[in-house]
């Protein structure tokens, strides 16, 4: 997903929650008197983390992302480690020309009782110094670490997500273990900022566990990282299901669309082929192209405008099967440059378990591994025919190879299979330091 962090808390989060009225439920997080702490206890209120297994481990996450934005790789690993961790979630999102020093609120993530979400803000005309960040950052996480939170995250995982935050935290919370999960090439991103490869160098050389989001960042990552591994994006299949049940009524926005309804949705941003898009719009009036998702880092007056081409804006996640139960296919129009080029899209598999046949343009990842179920299309020619026999007759065999996959990849097996890599790291670890 797009690195540049949220400006607003302008969206709709996983649990239907209206995230404009969010900063109601954050409280400020005051500064605290700092008790100080040593590896392993909390010093001064008295308690001792005594962890009772390799798998008993509080979690710090730093995400370039929002809790409460697109609902994607980080939040479903995240919210499935929930029931057995404490987890501290860390979101920065864009400065405010109007604070005059740093802002920071919390908050428990609805229905997510284990997991705290931390926001930080900062003014605009500190935002360029780096290294005023980074210090002013672990500040006001160790703080709040010693205050509302005191003993509860005492010898945590770091679970990095943003490399730009590893020179305010690797090495500065006490901690027993650092995982860096790698779900884009943020480097290649609008608007990354410069520094961010050799932050990342830094990431993977401390990582004592890599994951990677798509094969393509494997074979690149896994160069500097012993200990890497490839794990795609699952998929939530009784949720994107609810589209094949017939109870399942179809979404009010795509119920005025003229039918056959070509359907995408996610973000909007500099990843997306907008010339393909409208010469698509173009190829048939009696087509409806419907485009779901927020815009980000592109101008809305520049998105393509036709009479059959509609631009509906972001809708909540628990909102997407009905809306694809009114699409009659499934769009992955990504433009082919550096934004793309190492992307496995976490919207494959979910169009894939609502039984519609999905079309994309020639991406690396989908086509190494989705290409027996996805139709790929190396040009704008071909992707308009993908569609036009698609409209005209469903692959079923298709369909029921995405369907199967969509079986064998639940985000729950996934899951799974991370935490015995992280206990793994954990016990070599422990071992190492007996040794010492």
């Amino acid at each position: 997903m797009s690195y540049a962090p949220i400006q607003a808390p302008t969206t709709l989060n996983h649990n239907q929650q209206d995230s404009r009225t969010q900063d109601n439920n954050y409280q400020s997080a005051k500064p605290f008197r700092k008790s100080g702490t040593q590896r392993g206890k909390s010093v001064g209120n008295g308690r001792v983390a005594r962890r009772k297994s390799a798998s008993d481990y509080p979690i710090i996450v730093h995400c370039h992302l929002c809790w409460d934005w697109v609902w994607q790789r980080p939040q479903q690993f995240i919210s499935r480690l929930n029931p057995r961790h404490k987890i501290l979630f860390i979101e920065t999102i864009g400065p405010d020309p109007e604070l005059a020093a740093p802002v920071a609120r919390f908050r428990q993530a609805p229905d997510q009782p284990n997991i705290t979400i931390l926001r930080l803000q900062f003014p605009s005309w500190r935002w360029s110094d780096g290294d005023y960040v980074d210090r002013e950052r672990r500040r006001i996480v160790q703080e709040f670490l010693a205050g509302p939170l005191a003993g509860q995250f005492d010898e945590p995982i770091q679970w990095f997500y943003d490399p730009m935050a590893v020179r305010a935290f690797a090495g500065q919370m006490g901690e027993s273990l650092t995982v860096y999960d790698c779900m884009d090439e943020l480097s290649q991103f609008k608007g990354a900022p410069p520094e961010m490869l050799e932050r990342e160098a830094e990431l993977l050389a401390r990582a004592d566990v890599v994951f990677t989001g798509g094969r393509k960042l494997f074979e690149s990552k896994s160069a500097f990282n012993d200990n890497c591994h490839f794990y795609g994006c699952g998929v939530e299949g009784a949720h994107f299901g609810k589209a094949r049940r017939a109870g399942t009524q179809v979404h009010d926005d795509l119920k005025p669309l003229t039918k056959p309804v070509l359907g995408y949705f996610g973000v909007i941003d500099e990843r997306l082929d907008y010339d393909l898009i409208a010469q698509l719009a173009d190829a048939n009036p009696n087509w409806s192209v419907a485009m779901i998702g927020p815009v980000l880092k592109v101008q809305p007056d520049s998105l393509p405008r036709r009479a059959n081409l509609h631009w509906l804006g972001q809708r909540p996640y628990a909102e997407l099967p009905a809306l694809c139960k009114g699409f009659d296919l499934c769009l992955m129009p990504f433009a082919l440059n550096e934004s793309t080029e190492f992307i496995n899209p976490t919207k494959a598999l979910e169009y894939m378990a609502t039984g519609r046949q999905v079309i994309s343009t020639a991406v690396a990842d989908v086509v190494s591994n989705f290409g027996g179920i996805v139709s790929i299309a190396r040009g704008p020619e071909e992707f308009i025919e993908h569609c036009r026999q698609a409209v005209q007759q469903e692959d079923r065999q298709a369909i029921e190879r995405g369907l199967k996959m969509v079986g064998q990849n639940s985000w729950e097996s996934i899951v799974a299979k991370l935490e015995k890599h992280v206990e793994e790291a954990l016990r070599k670890t422990g071992s190492e330091r007996l040794a010492l």
